[in-house]
């Protein structure tokens, strides 16, 4: 563990959360600066940054905590539906460089947009440049 990792001094208790879910391997708790009431986060108690870090079955337990919980999350606040979303790396806006998950419930005239306005400008890319990319993707 990193000695200057806030979500692992949330796992080991040296800083209170509002827990809302927790196994051996995941912790869930409610974002101390949340983009909206519910706002969750869902960590992997083990210090990982990335989401390509985690080990297969770390992965299954963050991603069925995720799964489970987002339901719930939009009953006890009322609503609808939710953003779930990974900002993996700093320059996709991951602040804490401990793989987290953010649960953001949504309602219609929350003022917010789809998860699709995070990337800015929409690339035109050809048929061409797309196989390109499925190919490099896939021998990777």
């Amino acid at each position: 563990m990193p000695e200057d990792c806030v979500f692992c001094a949330i796992v080991d208790g040296d800083i209170p959360s509002r827990t809302v879910h927790e196994t051996d391997d995941v912790l869930a708790f409610l974002d101390a600066n949340p983009l909206a009431p519910g706002h969750t986060l869902v960590i992997p108690k083990e210090h990982h940054q990335h989401v390509g870090d985690l080990p297969a079955d770390l992965s299954r337990a963050v991603f069925d905590v995720v799964s489970e919980l987002t339901p719930r999350v939009q009953a006890a606040v009322e609503c609808d539906a939710a953003n779930v979303g990974i900002n993996d790396g700093e320059a996709a806006g991951q602040e804490v460089p401990h793989m987290h998950a953010h649960i953001i419930p949504r309602s219609a005239d929350d003022g917010g947009e789809p998860i699709h306005a995070v990337a800015g400008f929409r690339p035109d890319l050809t048929d061409e440049e797309l196989d390109e990319i499925a190919a490099d993707v896939r021998n990777a």
